[in-house]
């Protein structure tokens, strides 16, 4: 079965050029594109300059996504907070946060979310991984180097479905090559995402492992999709596996007698 897999880093409903704040916006979006998973970065909550809004909350009851969860990164002056959010049509079964801060830098991490896909002949756990790495070239290498030693990722075994997607922040394009040898697979040269009035780099990015196949990947150039946030949201065609049939095994032979 195929997976419609987003991320797209909202820019707390706020515009990157008109700098208005419309959550419908994001939602059109969204929902045009018809997703089954979506990652998201920069959601607000309790924020002045979102009306107080959870955004988690108003954007899944517009979309009708009713699995979702949410973390906090970052605290605002004036009160409120904004983190990563995971937003399904599948049931999330579990979640967790995993801290990828350095010292004296911003506060990042990845959103951990396991999902139950049933549909048909499959019966699965995806592992959906959203991150929102630093600033600085440094800073995201070994953000990935901690992530990918990380419990859970480092315990799941290499057949789990698992896809990892958010906003690199991947300024030169090369951070792909980091996760290539744990087993993860993209596409070579990614949309360029921001900014989203005219993309110039290809910030963000969506990777796949283990019984998936990551089928096209591409950038959304709605109308709307310039206005709505300082970046373009990405999609990806994600063809998910059935479990690898059980291997019995093969009958000792008897044990001669003396």
């Amino acid at each position: 079965m195929k997976l419609r897999v987003l991320s797209y880093n909202i820019h707390k409903c706020i515009g990157g050029v008109d700098r208005r704040y419309e959550p419908s916006r994001i939602v059109e979006v969204i929902r045009k594109l018809d997703a089954d998973v979506v990652m998201l970065q920069e959601v607000d909550a309790g924020v002045k300059r979102s009306n107080g809004d959870r955004q988690v909350e108003l954007l899944g009851d517009e979309l009708g996504l009713r699995y979702h969860t949410w973390f906090p990164n970052v605290d605002v002056r004036g009160g409120g907070q904004y983190g990563n959010a995971i937003l399904s049509r599948y049931p999330l079964i579990e979640s967790s946060n995993i801290d990828l801060t350095l010292r004296f830098k911003k506060r990042r991490s990845v959103l951990h979310g396991v999902l139950r896909v049933r549909h048909d002949e499959i019966d699965r756990t995806v592992h959906v991984f959203n991150m929102h790495l630093g600033l600085a070239r440094y800073e995201r290498k070994r953000q990935l180097e901690m992530f990918l030693g990380s419990h859970p990722f480092a315990h799941l075994h290499h057949d789990t479905p698992v896809v990892v997607g958010g906003d690199f922040n991947d300024v030169y394009g090369g951070l792909g090559e980091l996760l290539a040898p744990s087993g993860f697979r993209g596409i070579a040269r990614r949309p360029l995402t921001f900014p989203a009035w005219g993309p110039l780099r290809a910030l963000d990015a969506i990777f796949v492992r283990g019984a998936m196949e990551l089928q096209d990947l591409s950038r959304c150039d709605s109308d709307l999709a310039r206005r709505a946030s300082d970046h373009r949201p990405l999609i990806a065609e994600v063809k998910l596996q059935p479990p690898a049939p059980a291997v019995e095994a093969e009958p000792k032979p008897p044990t001669p007698r003396p």
